[in-house]
């Protein structure tokens, strides 16, 4: 048992980063309330967790719809009666150039890395105020670092993410606030580069990726500070990496 063990809900759970920070912190003991659209294959995490000895549970949750996160924040604070961690993963990124006109992928960066980081925020924010303690992770990216070619939208997200993350830690005496800025790491957010420019380029960039447990370490560490200690900012990149 970890005496220090933590109620978190952890958004976009079923693949990459998301059942990469699951698996561990799962290991570490926490309680785990994951949500994704993907029901089977957190069915099949949770199982495996459980199996285990992890305490899990989840939620069908699309981060685009308000009430989904604010359903998968009361179901978490029902049932463990306190929400420690809020941990806002859900992303993805269909990069293209600006000339190739993919205005609907765009709208869905802007709807899933942005509004569901929002929405995210809204259904712990209150809780949390009232906890006097708490502590919000918003996986952003290097991307929210520097703008590069095909992600032009993808980064201004990800800048997004960050100056809300900031703000709301300026805002907030009590509450710890973290952003993680992952370099290139295994997971299918590529999947969805529908632009063939970008599809390429984006398979020799892939080559250096880190495994998934890079970035869930991070964020480990970040929850294992003592609570008086906010780490604002972790960047995780792969070594090789020149980006």
């Amino acid at each position: 048992m970890n005496p220090n063990a933590k109620v978190i809900i952890l958004t976009g759970a079923s693949s990459g980063i998301g059942e990469g920070i699951a698996r561990y912190l799962a290991q570490q003991g926490h309680t785990l309330v994951l949500g994704a659209r993907r029901t089977e294959r957190l069915a099949t995490l949770c199982d495996e967790l459980r199996s285990q000895g992890a305490v899990v549970d989840y939620l069908a949750t699309d981060v685009t719809q308000r009430s989904d996160t604010q359903k998968l924040a009361n179901f978490a604070l029902e049932k463990y009666g306190r929400i420690d961690v809020m941990i806002n993963n859900a992303g993805v990124m269909p990069l293209s150039p600006m000339s190739s006109m993919k205005v609907e992928e765009w709208d869905a960066m802007l709807d899933v890395n942005i509004r569901g980081v929002l929405y995210g925020i809204a259904a712990v924010l209150p809780t949390m105020q009232t906890q006097r303690a708490g502590h919000i992770i918003n996986i952003a990216s290097v991307g929210a670092l520097t703008v590069s070619p095909t992600a032009a939208v993808y980064c201004a997200t990800k800048f997004a993410v960050r100056a809300i993350s900031d703000g709301l830690r300026q805002e907030s005496r009590e509450l710890r606030v973290t952003v993680i800025n992952p370099g290139v790491v295994e997971s299918e957010l590529a999947d969805s580069i529908s632009d063939s420019v970008a599809r390429e380029a984006m398979k020799s960039y892939r080559q250096i990726a880190l495994k998934p447990e890079a970035i869930a370490k991070a964020v480990g560490w970040a929850i294992d500070q003592p609570g008086e200690v906010d780490v604002n900012e972790i960047t995780v990149r792969p070594t090789a990496s020149g980006h």
